[in-house]
Order: C-alpha cells, then sequence, then structure tokens
C-alpha cells in the first residue's frame, strides 16, 4: 500500500519496477489494484459464474457462463394456499401467542396510569424493562400484583416468558408487604430491604 493506493499480485520484478517509477517521480503512471488479469477480487482470468448446477446437472457451453435448463424442467411453484399451510417460524408463532393471549380470561385487569405508579423494580426480579412491560399491560400498582391469582400468575409468567419466575421469586408476597406498608414492612417480613 502507498499512501491511499493498493498495488496487488506483486512479483518481485513488478514490486521494482513500481519502486522504481515512485522513485523517478511517475508514481502516477502506475495503477493501483491487481497487477495480473483481474478485476479487483474477481479471480484470475476474469469472473467466472458456476460452470454446473448440481440440481440440473452439468451445464453445456464454454465453461465460463451456465445456460439454464429449459423452463419444463423447472420445478412447479406451489399453490397460494399450500405457502399459507407452512407453519409459522418460532417468532411469528410467539408473537401470534403473546398477542392471542392479551384477550385471555386470565389476564390481570390493567389499571389507567396513576398519577404516581408505585416502584414495581423494588420486587426482586422486576427491573426497569419488566416494570415497562408491566406499565404496557396497564399493572401500576402493588396492590394489583399482590391480588394476582394463579390463572393471572400463570399468564403474566407466560407472557414475560418467565418459566415460573413469579412464582419461585413470589411476586405476590412481595407485593403484598410493599402495598402493606412499604419498605418498612417489606423487611418486617423478609428480613432485608427490597432489592
Amino acid at each position: 500500500m502507498i499512501f491511499k493506493d493498493t498495488y496487488e499480485d506483486l512479483t518481485p520484478e513488478r514490486l521494482e519496477e513500481i519502486i522504481d517509477a515512485f522513485e523517478a517521480g511517475e508514481g502516477g503512471s502506475v495503477t493501483p489494484g491487481p497487477q495480473v488479469d483481474r478485476i479487483y477480487s474477481a479471480p484470475v482470468g476474469g469472473p467466472r459464474t458456476l460452470t454446473s448446477d448440481p440440481a440440473t446437472g452439468p451445464a453445456k457451453g464454454n465453461g465460463k457462463t451456465a445456460k439454464p435448463k429449459a423452463a419444463a424442467k423447472a420445478p412447479a411453484k406451489k399453490p397460494a394456499a399450500t405457502k399459507a399451510a407452512k407453519p409459522a417460524t418460532k417468532s411469528t408463532a410467539a408473537s401470534a401467542a403473546a398477542l392471542a393471549s392479551l384477550d385471555d380470561k386470565n389476564r390481570p385487569a390493567a389499571l389507567v396510569r396513576p398519577a404516581q405508579p408505585d416502584d414495581l423494580k423494588l420486587i426482586s426480579g422486576v427491573g426497569p424493562k419488566i416494570e415497562g412491560i408491566l406499565h404496557d399491560l396497564g399493572i401500576f400498582t402493588y396492590a394489583q400484583v399482590a391480588k394476582w391469582k394463579k390463572g393471572e400468575r400463570e399468564w403474566v409468567d407466560n407472557y414475560l416468558k418467565f418459566k415460573g419466575r413469579i412464582e419461585r421469586e413470589d411476586w405476590v408476597a412481595q407485593a403484598k408487604a410493599l402495598a402493606k406498608g412499604g419498605e418498612a414492612e417489606y423487611v418486617k417480613v423478609f428480613g432485608k430491604k427490597p432489592r
């Protein structure tokens, strides 16, 4: 590389020629890039396409370009109904399940956002991101979480993809203590400060 220009595929002789040209002040006459018969990253001898197609067999011609097989040999297109019946991808299925579950009877009742929502992050296991999701679901207070029945806990657990974490961390008991007397009650019940 000399300044911003690169010189590729150099032989010792060609390198000496380039150095001599620059020493003589004729560096502008040297063409940068590959110094053999190729264009940038193309192979030596010029660009080439596949010379055979594993699906249709060897191509006929000069070996540099493959001729397409007759259209009759091309696989038939699937009808639109078949395409629609194709199974959904994992993320699409998960999104559809999440959207469908928003209408589930076990979804906890939503509230209108109060002027001062409770700091749900004081519940062990709830961070800023989870708190935001709970807010999106209309869950803003400890009292709401404290009243969750089994079906509601399972719904939220599935919605958040927690795999039982709400039960393991006992969000309901934590919320009951916080709703009853704030951090002081939490310390009294659990023997430690929240979070």
